[in-house]
């Protein structure tokens, strides 16, 4: 999958047997016909394509209040408490990075007055996958940070066929609006807008491969967070690693998705052959194990190094989406890893609690994205936007630089420009 070359030493205990980046499949022809209709046709487009790839027909795509209550109390007691539990730790992590984003202005000269403002966007989408299971942490990563960073208006999409519970867990996590429309037509709903639902500034979330090449082709005029393929998990051990641990953490993963990219990066042979026994010991009592033992068998991994320096340097290169570290000294490696988008340090720390309810979001960068960004935050539904004022003074350090350079570039309107403020302070008396 990945363009960069491999560490030489390396070697694969198991290799993948199937390239994850080449399985996405040709869908791009497809979603570009959907966008065309939905944004021609509105909701009429939408309710075709629905009663097409969901099989249903829903009378109004809109969840009404009264439906959204009904949804939240028919949650178990347990599964309420379970889903506020995860709600209030992405809200308290979120208000903590929210804290941490500073407003500025500075006199960077003499009368030059530079800084910027955070401003939360207008309207928001967040996708919320249905999946094959009621993904009930799913809105809570998308919906909630929205929230925390004061968006006005947060719309939400989940599939018609989604789990009513999915309902609830949209409605307890701050959605303003809630509409029983999937796939790529949800994405064009969002972007173009329709008679019922309308238009929004950026769109979050996860989807299968429709949902994201629909993500990319309306990028430009509406905002998306990122292009997220299939989920991934690597582990880094050494010596010390558990194999139980070890391959229960793996098949976890895997169980997502047929595609989901798991991975052992070791520097220990008998770990390594002992995980690759385990994996199939542990697939035989799973009970997903149709799902997890076909994406273990086609993009599983067991990679052995033959140090630590080149364990971190394929890290690097694979850039995670979750990246576990069991070594002897987990911090210590930790500090020296740079490519991952959300990291899970020592054995008690499991992916699973991140992506369920620890508080740290689950929305992150896979195939190889880790690279250049990070995952789903607060800081996702903020714009960081640039103010300058100037005085007198300002204008006498700015002025000429600004139009020596503007003439050297032969843009005399610029020049002009650059020198009027300061021709016309010139010819005024000093106050």
């Amino acid at each position: 999958m990945t363009r960069l070359p491999l560490p030489e030493t390396l070697r694969f205990i198991k290799a993948p047997g199937r390239d994850a980046g080449a399985d996405t499949g040709a869908v791009a022809g497809l979603v570009a016909e959907i966008l065309a209709r939905v944004r021609a046709e509105g909701d009429a487009a939408v309710r075709d394509y629905t009663a097409r790839f969901d099989g249903v027909t829903p009378d109004r795509v809109e969840v009404s209040t009264a439906e959204r209550e009904a949804a939240v109390a028919a949650l178990d007691p347990q599964t309420r408490a379970d889903t506020e539990f995860a709600i209030a730790n992405v809200r308290a992590f979120a208000e903590a990075q929210l804290g941490a984003l500073s407003e500025i202005e500075v006199e960077l000269r003499p009368g030059v007055h530079l800084g910027h403002r955070n401003i939360p966007l207008q309207r928001v989408g967040c996708y919320v996958p249905g999946g094959r299971y009621p993904l009930l942490s799913a809105p809570v990563m998308t919906l909630v940070p929205a929230a925390v960073a004061g968006c006005e208006e947060v719309i939400a999409c989940l599939p018609p066929t989604a789990h009513e519970a999915m309902i609830a867990g949209c409605h307890l996590s701050g959605a303003h609006r809630i509409f029983r429309i999937g796939g790529a037509q949800a994405i064009a709903a969002m972007a173009f807008g329709t008679e019922t639902v309308p238009p929004v500034d950026k769109i979050v979330g996860p989807g299968n491969a429709f949902v994201n090449e629909a993500k990319r082709q309306v990028f430009g005029p509406v905002g998306i967070d990122q292009l997220a393929g299939p989920s991934e998990i690597f582990i880094l051990a050494d010596h010390t690693g558990d194999p139980e641990m070890l391959a229960t953490d793996l098949l976890a993963q895997a169980e997502h998705d047929i595609r989901t990219r798991v991975g052992l990066i070791t520097t220990d042979a008998a770990l390594a052959h002992a995980v690759l026994a385990e994996v199939e010991h542990q697939l035989a009592s799973l009970s997903t194990a149709e799902t997890a033992g076909q994406a273990w068998r086609d993009y599983g991994e067991i990679a052995l190094c033959p140090d630590e320096a080149t364990m971190i340097a394929y890290s690097d290169i694979v850039a995670a989406e979750h990246l576990q570290v069991h070594t002897e000294d987990a911090h210590g490696l930790s500090r020296r890893l740079r490519h991952y988008g959300s990291l899970f340090i020592g054995t008690n720390s499991s992916v699973v609690y991140s992506d369920k309810c620890s508080g740290t979001n689950h929305t992150l960068p896979t195939m190889g994205a880790a690279r250049y960004t990070g995952g789903l935050w607060v800081g996702t539904y903020i714009k960081t936007v640039t103010h300058q004022w100037l005085t007198e003074e300002g204008v006498r350090q700015v002025a000429p630089p600004a139009a020596r350079q503007a003439a050297s570039e032969t843009l005399e309107g610029h020049r002009r420009a650059a020198q009027l403020r300061l021709d016309r302070q010139q010819a005024s008396p000093r106050r």
